[in-house]
């Protein structure tokens, strides 16, 4: 079961929409397409009743239904939709829910074993330089790590990753098939080398 609860602002624009097509649009469907666990990307769409699936998850959005598939309704588990007007833009976005990094989605073996190879290998390699990454979270066979301290806006971050830790990763755990940075490397107030 998901957790999804919309703003105010949002049902509103929502019912307004579905108010807008005549009766023709009976539901909203969200549907997670990529992203990251901390930023994903989605896709909302107004459908029909033929458009619904058999195998997604039904929610009340506050007087309108919304339809997930499986993977896009985990992924959104504790998010918030919200519609915001800015100076340049004005649309709907979802706040994923705030889940301490290496936790939340990193449960279970597969994530076991990549923070068993961080904290035993890595991260010991990379402390010298004052850096750290942590495990944030799983997505199957997908991971996605972030990286602190010195690593943080390191010139060099990109080359540690893909050519040192994506290479333990992958020597110790073949099933892992993509590992994700979702560093904000503009936020590094220290890092090891500067460009």
């Amino acid at each position: 079961m998901s957790d999804l609860t919309f703003t105010d602002r949002a049902q509103e624009m929502v019912r307004n929409f579905l108010d807008q097509s005549e009766g023709e649009l009976h539901a909203l469907r969200i549907q997670v397409n990529g992203g990251s666990p901390v930023a994903p990307s989605f896709e909302l769409t107004l459908v029909t009743d033929e458009d619904r699936d058999p195998d997604d998850l039904q929610l009340d959005g506050g007087g309108f239904d919304v339809l997930l598939d499986p993977r896009s309704a985990k992924r959104l588990d504790g998010a918030k939709v919200d519609f915001v007007q800015r100076v340049n833009e004005s649309g709907f976005e979802i706040q994923p829910a705030v889940k301490p990094v290496g936790e939340g989605g990193a449960n279970g073996d597969l994530a076991q074993r990549v923070q068993g190879v961080l904290d035993q290998q890595v991260n010991p390699a990379i402390a010298s330089h004052g850096g750290r990454i942590d495990l944030v979270d799983v997505d199957e066979t997908e991971i996605f790590i972030e990286m602190s301290g010195g690593c943080q806006g390191c010139a060099m971050s990109r080359m540690t990753l893909r050519q040192g830790v994506e290479k333990m990763l992958r020597q110790a755990i073949p099933e892992v098939t993509a590992i994700h940075d979702i560093t904000d490397h503009q936020a590094g107030e220290n890092p090891y080398f500067s460009a």
